[in-house]
């Protein structure tokens, strides 16, 4: 049937949206229609991951408008910790239990860990061993020397960074660090074509350190190498030919930290019991956060057991982790309903999912009203 593009958006705005049976448990999200500027909510059943509506915004007069037209037989409401979506649910459903989100829980655990993981890179650093002539560490005690040394004389920082051709927030990192820092920890990598030549690689920067690389690939050439030139250079900027293996970054001692102990390999686990035992507060820490873990499988009285965690961490000299505890106890009442009840927003995540991709195909096309017919259709 020959037809155009706006007769087939007519006809398709005009089919009856499904009919919104009477709902118990709810699920609410909000999607980007346009990232940092529009937004829209939609409304799922989550227990089952049925769509039920989308509204044009994520204002609470919006959702408290649907909820006191559509909700009268909703008891539970799963969503994030959006104090917006909070508030409309308070108003227009007084007596529903309102569930927080369990993945946002834990991605704010993590952002935490990993702010106190960087916070006492001092202490865990200690169990590195060094990597000698390594050209990274040098450069980083050069910097540290001289950013000190203006410093001492009165240099402010932005005339710091002016004499020594660095950027500011560098001069900033360098001026705030007591001594240089060398954040060693010795992963495990796999063999590479470029692993026969490191001997050649290190005489040659002890004779000259600024030997360029494309005259290092032709030596190795000659000398047999048959790999790329991607596969030296990477090897190179991750410090392989100064050391035996490059370093681990405070984001993968936190993923240690983050990781359930079952999933973690010998080696892993090893290095992370020499992490945990580097000072009383990193150890804390790691039992913090398997507590925490551990208080994600919803359980009767897992809400008696959050007042204990609170308090244990709020006990330890752990300040990023503190201010989490003041989040959970603003929301403590969704807090605990997301420990101890089944009910998740799970569902409402993959619907929101579908949604984004839904918006991106449709993006600069239409509006809400077609994007709500093709989201709630089957």
């Amino acid at each position: 049937m020959p037809v155009s593009r706006s007769t087939a958006l007519r006809y398709l705005r005009r089919l009856p949206l499904p009919h919104q049976a009477v709902l118990r448990v709810i699920g609410v999200d909000d999607f980007a229609l346009r990232r940092r500027h529009r937004y829209a909510t939609i409304i799922t059943d989550a227990e089952t991951g049925g769509r039920v509506a989308v509204l044009p915004d994520r204002e609470a007069a919006t959702l408290e408008s649907w909820l006191r037209e559509h909700g009268s037989g909703v008891e539970v409401v799963c969503r994030h910790g959006s104090a917006t979506y909070a508030e409309a649910v308070r108003c227009a459903l007084p007596d529903a239990v309102q569930v927080s989100d369990r993945w946002h829980l834990w991605h704010n655990l993590c952002a935490k860990v990993l702010l106190e993981v960087r916070a006492h890179a001092d202490c865990w650093a200690t169990i590195n061993p060094p990597r000698p002539g390594g050209v990274r560490e040098q450069t980083t005690r050069e910097r540290w020397n001289k950013v000190h040394d203006l410093l001492g004389q009165g240099v402010g920082l932005l005339d710091c960074s002016r004499r020594l051709n660095l950027a500011l927030n560098t001069v900033k990192r360098y001026a705030r660090m007591p001594e240089p820092q060398a954040l060693r920890i010795v992963p495990a990598y796999r063999p590479t074509l470029v692993d026969p030549y490191r001997d050649h690689f290190r005489e040659r920067r002890q004779a000259d350190s600024a030997v360029p690389v494309t005259q290092l690939l032709r030596e190795i050439q000659e000398l047999g190498y048959t790999g790329s030139a991607n596969l030296l250079v990477r090897y190179l900027n991750q410090g392989r030919a100064e050391g035996d293996r490059p370093v681990t970054t405070p984001r993968h001692a936190s993923r240690l930290l983050l990781t359930d102990p079952e999933n973690l390999r010998p080696k892993e686990t090893a290095l992370l019991e020499k992490i945990a035992a580097t000072c009383p507060e990193m150890t804390a820490l790691t039992d913090l956060v398997r507590g925490f873990a551990a208080l994600l499988k919803p359980a009767e009285g897992n809400d008696v057991k959050l007042t204990g965690w609170i308090t244990t961490a709020r006990a330890v000299d752990l300040p990023h982790l503190r201010s989490l505890t003041n989040d959970l106890e603003i929301e403590r009442a969704a807090v605990d309903a997301d420990l101890t009840l089944p009910y998740h927003n799970g569902r409402t995540e993959g619907v929101n999912t579908r949604a984004k991709r839904i918006t991106r195909q449709m993006h600069g096309r239409a509006g809400i009203d077609l994007l709500r017919h093709r989201i709630l259709l089957p």
